[in-house]
């Protein structure tokens, strides 16, 4: 199935999402709706489990298969991955799991979004100095910025691949390599861009994602990516039947922890939620992800003129190419963007309303490969 395909033929596209059938939904970097082939390999999985054991009805390698597909979409290798779910948790568990000096100190970005602020902000408390990355404007995040706020105590820098609000795609490749040279750990909450664009984990330690967004996949079922190298310098912070070694459900006397990834998922796996994630990464994978990455940029070049020749100012408007992001962060001095918000729903069109700092008003819209130009112009409408 390609891009073309499904937006050519309306039934196909309403099949494969069926949201498209009475909704525009434009709010993909919040929580997205579940594709039909997702919801239904979820559907089969519970159905197998009304007749028997919940952790006999996945198919017998699942584990193994799904691993080896998250480490083609984030260049990296099975052993690296790891399920653990939320991303907040993922990003809480790499915060833990480091030891630190007091001397240390994390450089993270305090306008990002909160999963990847506050557990850094919780190293205070273990004597660990939180500095906080100063930039030029809202989520423009560039190299030269991260390396020249570092120094020989930056234990870590922890970032997102893509701003949240600002849609800044910071160059990961670029930051991870300048802090690997100095010995700086990096870890990259990657939720606003794994399923829209092109990410890997190549010059990253850990790296944290849930499915819920842009791979189009269920809430709770997310990927947390550990480095091999990095592996013996994160301590897991939970303990369970499935990461630490327990012959015939026996506990040992010592804690032997697993020799990959899954040291880190403690208990069972959020099972469902993963049959929904391997068939949305299937879908991911199907169509493309440079495709997808290239239909998102094409859709950014035309609406974001548009919204300005309607008197909205745009966040990074006029970043290159190669730093946009998925979405599309708009407001109007003296409009009451709560009410537009409002108008929109009320015509079955779904976007985000955010806030930054100063307590300002922002529209965001992240339209996904599926959505038609069609669906955008009749947003674009309704902005009067």
């Amino acid at each position: 199935m390609t891009i073309q395909e499904i937006q050519s033929n309306e039934e196909l596209r309403q099949h494969e999402f069926p949201v498209t059938r009475k909704t525009i939904f434009l709010g993909h970097a919040g929580v997205c709706p579940l594709p039909r082939r997702v919801a239904d390999a979820m559907n089969r999985f519970n159905d197998h489990c009304t007749v028997g054991d919940q952790e006999e009805s996945l198919p017998r390698g699942f584990f193994a298969g799904i691993r080896e597909k998250v480490g083609r979409l984030i260049d990296a290798k099975p052993e690296e991955i790891a399920f653990v779910g939320p991303t907040s948790l993922a990003l809480s568990f790499i915060a833990g799991g480091l030891k630190f000096r007091r001397t240390d100190n994390v450089l993270v970005y305090q306008d990002d979004y909160p999963s990847n602020v506050y557990p850094w902000m919780a190293l205070a408390d273990r004597g660990v100095e939180v500095r906080y990355l100063n930039t030029k404007e809202l989520g423009r995040i560039r190299v030269n910025d991260v390396i020249g706020q570092v120094d020989e105590n930056t234990r870590l820098v922890a970032l997102a691949s893509c701003h949240f609000l600002a849609g800044y795609r910071m160059d990961v490749d670029a930051v991870g390599k300048a802090l690997r040279e100095r010995g700086i750990l990096f870890s990259v909450d990657a939720i606003q861009t794994i399923g829209a664009f092109p990410t890997s984990a190549r010059h990253v330690d850990f790296m944290a994602a849930d499915a819920h967004k842009w791979m189009l996949g269920p809430c709770a079922a997310g990927i947390m990516f550990v480095r091999k190298e990095a592996q013996e310098k994160l301590a897991p912070t939970t303990q369970g039947w499935h990461n630490v070694r327990c012959p015939n459900y026996v506990a040992q006397e010592a804690l032997n922890y697993r020799t990959d990834a899954r040291r880190y998922e403690a208990g069972t796996a959020n099972l469902a939620g993963l049959a929904g994630m391997e068939a949305a990464i299937d879908l991911l994978l199907e169509v493309g992800i440079e495709n997808i990455a290239a239909e998102l940029l094409r859709k950014r070049a035309w609406i974001i003129p548009a919204l300005q020749a309607k008197g909205f100012e745009v966040l990074q408007a006029n970043a290159p190419a190669e730093f946009q992001g998925g979405m599309i962060t708009f407001h109007k001095p003296g409009a009451d963007l709560a009410a537009l918000h409002q108008k929109l729903k009320e015509a079955n069109i779904l976007i985000s309303l955010r806030g930054d700092r100063s307590g300002r008003k922002l529209l965001r819209i992240s339209p996904h490969f599926y959505n038609t130009d069609a669906e955008l112009q009749r947003f674009l409408e309704l902005l009067n």
